[in-house]
C-alpha cells in the first residue's frame, strides 16, 4: 500500500450518496477518484485501466452485475473491493440471502422457490396467502407483487413467463407480513449497527424510491443483535438490512449490498458516510 492510500469510487453518476462519501473521504484527508462505471474496461488478465493503481476499490454503481462484476475482477488481481465479490453475489440473489440466512439461524421470513411456472401453484399452496412474488434478482420494489389468491397467481407467473430473462427464470414466493405499511432499515458497518430508520407509506411497499416517507430510529439491542447477525450471514462488510417488526420479534427481510443513505443521515443525525470512509480507509491499514 502507498503511503498515502489511493481510493477509488465506482458509480453511475453523482448522486447524494456518493457526494456524501467524496467529502467524507476529503474530510479525512484521503482524495477520493470518482470514476463512471462506463469508462471501465480492458483485459482481465490485468486491472480495470480506469482503475489501475489504487489501493482499494468503493463500488457504487447503480448495476448489481457491474458491482459483482468489477469486484470479482479487482479480487482476482489481489485488489480489495468493497463490499466484497461474495458479499455482493449473495445480496444480490434473494434465493442466496434467504438461504445464508436461515444457515445462520437468522429469523427471516417463510420462502419458498418454483423452478416452472407449474409448480409455482403448488408452492404458493406452501407458502399460504396472501404472498409476495418477487424477482431473484432487483431492487427499489420492481417488480414484486402481493398475490391474495390463486388466480392472482396465475397471472402473476402469466406476466413472469411474458417477461422471460434471468431475473423471472424462477419463482421466489414470500410470506405477507402485514406490517401497517411500516418497516425498519438499519446499517451495519463492520459488527456494528450504527443506525436505523422507520419506512411508512400509504400501500404496503415501503421503497423511499417509491415514495415511502422515512423517520430516525433508535437501535434497541435485540435490532442491533438481528442486524449484525444478518450481515455476518451474508458475509459482512457495510449493507443494509430491511427488517419486520412483529409481535414475535424482528424479521429479516432482505440485505442490500449496496445500501442506499440519503434519507437517513439527517434524519438518524448519524454520519453514515463519514463512519463508511472511516471503515474503508481502517481495510488498508
Amino acid at each position: 500500500m502507498s503511503l498515502s492510500p489511493r481510493v477509488a469510487l465506482v458509480c453511475s453518476g453523482i448522486r447524494p450518496e456518493e457526494r456524501m462519501l467524496v467529502q467524507s473521504f476529503e474530510a479525512r484527508g484521503v482524495e477520493l477518484a470518482v470514476v463512471d462505471d462506463r469508462q471501465i474496461y480492458g483485459d482481465l488478465a490485468a486491472w480495470p485501466r480506469a482503475i489501475a493503481d489504487y489501493d482499494l476499490v468503493v463500488l457504487r454503481s447503480k448495476s448489481q452485475w457491474r458491482n459483482a462484476v468489477l469486484a470479482h475482477w479487482i479480487e482476482s488481481l489481489g485488489g480489495t473491493a468493497v463490499n466484497r465479490a461474495h458479499v455482493l453475489d449473495v445480496c444480490g440473489d434473494k434465493v442466496r440471502t434467504t438461504l445464508a440466512l436461515l444457515a445462520a439461524g437468522v429469523p427471516t421470513l417463510s420462502a419458498s422457490v418454483a423452478l416452472t411456472p407449474e409448480s409455482g401453484s403448488a408452492a404458493a399452496e406452501g407458502v399460504g396467502y396472501p404472498l409476495v412474488v418477487k424477482p431473484v434478482i432487483g431492487s427499489w420494489g420492481r417488480l414484486i407483487g402481493k398475490v391474495n389468491d390463486p388466480d392472482a397467481l396465475d397471472l402473476a407467473l402469466d406476466h413472469k413467463s411474458a417477461l422471460g430473462g434471468a431475473p423471472h427464470a424462477v419463482t421466489y414466493l414470500q410470506s405477507f407480513v402485514e406490517t401497517g405499511g411500516r418497516d425498519i432499515r438499519s446499517f451495519v458497518i463492520g459488527d456494528e449497527c450504527v443506525a436505523a430508520i422507520t419506512r411508512s407509506a400509504d400501500g404496503w411497499k415501503t421503497n423511499t424510491a417509491l415514495g415511502a416517507v422515512a423517520d430516525g430510529r433508535a437501535v434497541d439491542a435485540d435490532l442491533a443483535e438481528v442486524s449484525v447477525a444478518a450481515a455476518r450471514a451474508v458475509g459482512g462488510g457495510i449493507v443494509a438490512v430491511d427488517l419486520f417488526e412483529t409481535d414475535d420479534g424482528y424479521l429479516v427481510n432482505e440485505v442490500n449490498g449496496t445500501m442506499e443513505f440519503r434519507n437517513s443521515v439527517h434524519t438518524t443525525g448519524v454520519d453514515i458516510p463519514g463512519l463508511m470512509a472511516g471503515a474503508v480507509l481502517r481495510m488498508l491499514v
